[in-house]
């Protein structure tokens, strides 16, 4: 550098001591005469206040000593860039990078050289991962091949071509799968990150695994959270014991779609709060008050590369909403940062807060976590809710403030409402039978007599005996003349199939097992699962639908012996069993929750509290196979009248007591022979 630009570079790093010590030396025994200001007296400032004070110094310093000293753009997160460093490194981190040369580079690198180079890297993108020595040797063959008067002994050698590598390329730390992405990723234009504008515009669903009890045990529960980008709001959640399912998340998408009712405790201040719709208005609409949390149809969803994200049933429930699907690229922050960021946010701000809240690793849990669980997952949820509606969506948003508004504090409430001031707000709700539209569809054929069969389940309705039933349907294509059929598999008991001729009537097909007298207890696809794996293991040759349902009562029994009982199942039951159990019911009362009408069993299935439902469960279970059985011995009798026993009395006057029987034919008709000996 020369003697002026070395002068300047010192005055910037005598700014920057001066910030850091309060001297423009860097340490007291140095100290030039005034020093320190009472502005940066140690003694009586901290650090924080210092920057602060040098950043006001040099904005009133006047703009042409600024411009001369290169300060005119410092600020205090430029003085906290430079600290820790001191002597030359502080003066190289004050110097302006125009002052100094640019590296000459590698000699070795000629133009042959540097076309090997630039081959070899070509080469290394489809292949696995290379080390550098096998680098250097494809760059020789390349050399030896494309140039064969080249000397060999001008070739650069192997930690020549690491350094060259390194600073060309970079470090190459990433994995050939993903470095294969990140390329294609810049090739099409995406590898920047998103600019929202609006609310809706970018959904991003991820899940985490929590903890909570029911029936008295620590079970594993997943939360599912929806993030708009442009606010920061969370519009919907959901919690499902285990793992989460693609009917989780499909539901999910439609919870964004509608109004949160009010619940019991819910005040005023926690009811819609936003002047562009009043409130009366939803409430109108939708038949109950609405809580403060914005709901909207989501224009574009981003997931990770989760097994039920990537369910091609979901992708198609999707598509029925109308939103486009933007999955986030492998290790790639940018795409789905704001969700992970929120839910440590959430884990800071609640979870901590709960009693058997067990952290993120198990050596920094507490002693007995499991002991410490207290509450079930119904009360987890309205915890949740309320806390979402309550403090979440009124919550300063500090660094993820709006760009148009930088220096102003708003919450994701305030920005859902300036969003409503600039763009409005569509009012449109989902209809009821978009809950049908979003479920799993099954491309199959009516049988005159049996109905459909829905993974090995037959399913019928009075209406399939119509005469236009019993014809192929009308679809071309790859599922020509089959009939489409939906079904829940968190509720196996009836699907659900679509009026040709009226698409707003949704006919219920019920299971053909189903006695027609009563409601069989809700199982799920696991359940069925289990009960066709036993027909086949066991060879069993089943002839109707009601010898399926004597096997499906035996499993759903198991949860009726005195050691399952619930004041036996802690003692006696597995945890594995009593999870298992737990999910069943629960799933059966999210799918009867989520259905426009919910039917009687679910109604009597839907307690408060789990331990409820467990024995409610048990005692449905317990009538199901006693009308079962009384309903086959009715069958079994129907052509025959039964005769009662005759009494005692009546049994002993048919036939006198003492009367000696008749001798016998053969005997008389024997003659009898005399001993005269």
């Amino acid at each position: 550098m020369t003697k002026d630009q070395l002068e300047r570079a010192r005055l910037r790093a005598a700014h920057v001591l001066e910030a850091e010590t309060g001297f423009r030396e860097g340490h007291p025994a140095r100290a030039l005469p005034g020093e320190p200001r009472p502005a940066y007296d140690p003694d009586r400032t901290t650090l924080t206040q210092r920057r602060y004070a040098k950043a006001a110094e040099i904005e009133a310093m006047p703009r042409p000593e600024t411009v001369r000293c290169g300060l005119q753009h410092l600020s205090y997160r430029t003085l906290v860039r430079p600290s820790g460093l001191a002597g030359d490194s502080l003066l190289l981190a004050c110097a302006d990078g125009r002052w100094t040369r640019r590296r000459s580079g590698h000699r070795t690198i000629t133009k042959e050289i540097r076309e090997a180079i630039f081959a070899v890297k070509a080469e290394c993108g489809p292949r696995a991962r290379l080390s550098q020595g096998a680098k250097h040797r494809l760059m020789h063959q390349y050399m030896r091949e494309r140039f064969p008067t080249f000397p060999t002994e001008k070739i650069p050698s192997r930690w020549t071509l690491a350094a060259v590598w390194k600073e060309w390329f970079g470090p190459g730390g990433a994995r050939p799968r993903y470095g294969r992405t990140a390329e294609a990723a810049a090739e099409a234009g995406v590898s920047g990150r998103v600019v929202v504008h609006r609310p809706g515009q970018v959904l991003v669903l991820d899940s985490v695994k929590l903890r909570e009890t029911v029936f008295g045990d620590a079970i594993t529960a997943t939360l599912t959270l929806a993030l708009d980008l442009y606010t920061h709001g969370l519009p919907a959640f959901r919690l499902t014991l285990q793992s989460d399912t693609s009917v989780d998340i499909a539901m999910l998408l439609r919870d964004v779609m509608l109004p949160l009712p009010m619940r019991d405790g819910w005040g005023e201040d926690m009811e819609w709060p936003y002047a562009g719709v009043p409130a009366e208005v939803i409430a109108e609409f939708t038949g109950h008050r609405v809580a403060a949390l914005p709901f909207f149809a989501p224009e574009t969803v981003t997931t990770d590369h989760g097994g039920p994200y990537k369910n091609h049933d979901l992708v198609e429930a999707e598509t029925e909403i109308g939103c486009r699907i933007l999955p986030a690229r492998v290790l790639r922050q940018t795409d789905k940062f704001a969700v992970e960021r929120q839910f440590l946010t959430v884990q800071t701000m609640l979870f901590e807060h709960l009693l058997g809240f067990t952290g993120g690793d198990v050596a920094d849990r507490g002693a007995d976590p499991e002991r410490d669980a207290s509450l079930t997952l119904a009360q987890a949820e309205h915890i949740i809710a309320t806390w979402i509606v309550q403090i979440w969506q009124n919550r300063k948003l500090g660094e993820h403030a709006p760009s148009w508004a930088p220096g102003e504090d708003h919450s994701p409430n305030t920005l859902f409402a300036a969003a409503m001031e600039q763009g409005g707000f569509d009012l449109d709700f989902p209809e009821p039978s978009f809950y049908y539209k979003v479920l799993r569809k099954h491309h199959v054929k009516i049988h005159p007599r049996r109905g459909v069969k829905i993974l090995g389940l037959w399913y019928h309705h009075p209406v399939f005996d119509e005469p236009r039933f019993q014809q192929p349907s009308a679809r071309g294509g790859k599922h020509a003349g089959k009939w489409v059929v939906r079904s829940d598999r968190r509720d196996r008991r009836q699907v659900f199939f679509q009026d040709p001729a009226d698409h707003e009537t949704w006919h219920i097909l019920r299971w053909r097992g189903l006695p027609p007298e009563g409601e069989i207890p809700d199982f799920s696809d696991k359940t069925a699962d289990a009960l066709l794996t036993r027909v086949r293991a066991n060879k069993i040759r089943i002839h109707s639908e009601s010898e399926l349902l004597e096997h499906l009562l035996g499993i759903l029994g198991s949860v009726t012996p005195v050691d399952q009982w619930p004041s036996q199942a802690k003692r006696k039951a597995g945890k594995k069993q009593r999870v298992a159990q737990a999910h069943e019911i629960t799933r059966a009362q999210a799918a009867a929750a989520d259905r426009p009408a919910a039917s009687a069993i679910a109604d009597e299935l839907a307690p408060a509290e789990m331990p409820a439902a467990w024995a409610e469960h048990a005692r449905t279970i317990d009538h199901a196979v006693d009308a079962d059985r009384r309903r086959r011995r009715e069958e079994a009798l129907a052509d025959v009248k039964p005769v009662a026993p005759a009494t005692l009395h009546e049994a002993l006057n048919r036939r006198p007591m003492f009367r000696l029987p008749p001798p016998d034919d053969s005997e008389a008709d024997t003659p009898v022979q005399e001993d005269h000996t």
